[in-house]
């Protein structure tokens, strides 16, 4: 793998590549002939006292030590430029590929592990490329070049370079081979360590609500250790590695000196030559430690690039067209012929045969039961996924054939997704045991931000806010969490099983409570048809499950957790209206010695309520019964007409 990827993405780069590399020979040349120019300036000057000798051979020992570094400074340039350019190119590389995924792709690898491998991963191939432009010719070169070097200065002595450079071989390869699965290891866990980060940041609102900051804390710490411990045992073999390389070095330096002594006593060689010989020795054992350091790198890159070559060979569900289309001649004109859709390891599709046509000037409703498919059906027009069997035209025109500028331009997409509202009140509000208080509101009137208020999910700049008659400001955290249940507006789910997001607010919570929360929540079918039922997977974010689902598995949560008071902030804005009325009577019952308050969109939801309070511009304008309301408060009378007809508003 990561050969391949290297060899794709090098391939622009060939002259650099190609002078860097002439430039690492150069390099690594002058420094081979340094030793035998010192022994000859020992033997032939010192040693005879030939001043002008010295003079001469030391000025060339300049000349080459310059061109050294010239070469060496060029090298070590060309390389970074050239792995950086490499980390850029596989960067945008994997982003385009992502960039093209389904939901299907994004959901398959998990958005931590996908910006893990797109910044952590690459990183790790281009801090191997560096090092190896560095060393790929210098290390090979000076290794063999310095054996050869050392057999001119003394063939006998040579022996001591047969034993040293297989241990050093073995010694190497055995901790090399030991540190490559922990370095899958290690990046395993540390996606595992970004996956839980995220979670945190994303779902900061859940967790404050169930005041769950000591859980989430212990988890990260869990998550942190474990990536630590990894990490750890990596460092204790490539601690281990430099010392018995030292050892070995140590050990065949005091061998050469020792057997040198011999030599030159015995008038087999000259002291210039030991010295040279000590200097190869040295060397050559330098370009064995130089690879070494690079083989421990090895092993974490190529796991890293396996893990992005995965990404860049996964090809998207949704293929562009070959021959797009890019104009229309008719405007506006949606078909759905036949269209079935399955998702990846389902049993059952999602849509079956649907038939749709859709015409301009006319308005075309999609209405149905919680997960019946309303959302994956309209999702299929701007190709978020391509149906598995069917057509979907717009225009008389397949959209799989469509050009995306001019999808873009043709058809426009409002998605199922939760706003975030802002805005201040000014007025008392007050919410009693067993009764269920409505707050109902244009866009932007600032219903949820009241909400908000309760659980401190930001404090009021004025005023107060009270529970039991004692300021939210005063109770403990763990008090909060066992009086306020919130359902937020947007729901979140962390990534684990339906139990285990369950039990997010109540940890000893059985089975059979569970269970009894999801009869409640109307969710208890779809969980049990689930093949692991309580014990299915959950994604991040409960991608994996429609928005209806998403929404009844977060009530269920929060009724488990059994609070006195419950908040419900839009949280019945995915269901269908058979659900949504099954769910409000089952939560009637449910909650009846409870306090309730529900901040609403839909009329039919809060008009049996005990209380409705109307906001309009952060401002309280109206609060009663419904018929009260009806005939008093002509903001709460717009939001009711616009919805329902004189007849149902009555």
């Amino acid at each position: 793998m990561l050969i391949r990827l290297l060899r794709t993405h090098l391939g622009p780069y060939r002259k650099p590549i190609a002078l860097l590399v002439l430039l690492q020979f150069l390099q690594t040349c002058a420094s081979l002939y340094l030793p035998t120019l010192n022994a000859d300036i020992i033997d032939n000057g010192v040693v005879a006292g030939d001043t002008g000798y010295i003079l001469r051979f030391g000025a060339l020992m300049v000349g080459v030590s310059v061109v050294q570094v010239v070469c060496n400074i060029g090298a070590v340039f060309y390389g970074a430029r050239t792995a950086s350019a490499l980390g850029r190119d596989v960067r945008a590389a994997v982003f385009d590929r992502v960039q093209s995924f389904s939901a299907r792709e994004l959901g398959h690898f998990g958005a931590p592990s996908l910006i893990t491998r797109t910044t952590n991963d690459v990183q790790q191939i281009q801090m191997l490329v560096l090092m190896a432009f560095t060393l790929m010719v210098s290390a090979p070169i000076m290794c063999v070049g310095g054996i050869v070097m050392a057999l001119g200065q003394d063939v006998p002595l040579s022996g001591v370079l047969l034993a040293v450079v297989p241990v050093l071989a073995v010694s190497v390869s055995l901790i090399v081979r030991r540190m490559r699965p922990l370095f899958r290891t290690m990046q395993e866990r540390l996606d595992t360590v970004n996956r839980v980060l995220r979670e945190q940041i994303t779902g900061n609102r859940v967790i404050r609500a169930f005041v769950k900051d000591d859980y989430e804390e212990e988890r990260f710490r869990g998550a942190n250790a474990e990536l630590t411990e990894v990490s750890m045992a990596t460092g204790r073999l490539m601690a281990l590695m430099f010392p018995v390389v030292m050892t070995v070095v140590n050990v065949s330096s005091v061998a050469v000196v020792w057997f040198g002594a011999h030599r030159i006593d015995s008038g087999g060689m000259q002291i210039g030559a030991l010295t040279a010989f000590l200097a190869y020795l040295m060397q050559i054992v330098m370009a064995v430690m130089m690879a070494t350091f690079m083989f421990m790198m090895v092993p974490r890159a190529e796991v890293c690039a396996e893990r992005v070559e995965e990404v860049l060979a996964t090809e998207s569900s949704v293929v562009p067209p070959v021959k797009p289309v890019t104009t229309l001649h008719r405007r506006g004109h949606l078909e759905v012929r036949s269209a079935d859709f399955r998702y990846p390891g389902a049993e059952e599709s999602v849509l079956k045969d649907v038939r749709l046509e859709a015409r301009p000037g006319e308005t075309t409703a999609i209405i149905g039961s919680t997960g019946s498919g309303k959302s994956t059906l309209l999702g299929l027009v701007p190709r978020l996924f391509d149906a598995t069997g069917g057509e979907v035209l717009v225009d008389g025109v397949d959209v799989r054939d469509l050009a995306p500028d001019l999808m873009a331009r043709t058809v426009g997409l409002v998605p199922q997704k939760p706003y975030l509202f802002s805005g201040t009140v000014a007025t008392n509000l007050e919410a009693r045991p067993g009764e269920t208080t409505a707050i109902i509101g244009s866009t932007g009137s600032g219903k949820s931000t009241l909400l908000g208020l309760v659980p401190r999910l930001f404090d009021a700049t004025g005023g107060e806010v009270l529970v039991d008659g004692v300021d939210v400001r005063d109770l403990a955290p763990d008090l909060m969490a066992r009086t306020v249940g919130l359902v937020p507006q947007k729901p979140y789910l962390f990534s684990g099983t339906v139990a285990t997001n369950l039990r997010y607010g109540r940890p000893d919570a059985t089975d059979e409570e569970l269970w009894h929360a999801l009869h409640v929540a109307q969710a208890a079918d779809f969980v049990r048809n689930l093949e692991a039922g309580l014990n299915a997977p959950i994604a991040q974010g409960g991608t994996n499950v429609s928005g209806g689902q998403r929404q009844r598995l977060a009530i269920a949560r929060t009724l488990v957790q059994r609070p006195e008071i419950y908040l419900f902030d839009d949280s019945f804005s995915a269901l269908d209206y058979e659900t949504d009325a099954l769910l409000r009577a089952a939560l009637a019952r449910e909650t009846a010695d409870s306090t309730v308050v529900i901040v609403a969109q839909r009329v039919s939801t809060i008009r049996d309520a005990d209380r409705i309070v109307v906001l309009d511009e952060g401002r309280v304008v109206g609060t009663g019964r419904h018929q009260e309301l009806m005939a008093d408060n002509e903001t709460y009378r717009e939001i009711v007409l616009s919805q329902l007809t004189e007849a149902e508003a009555a």
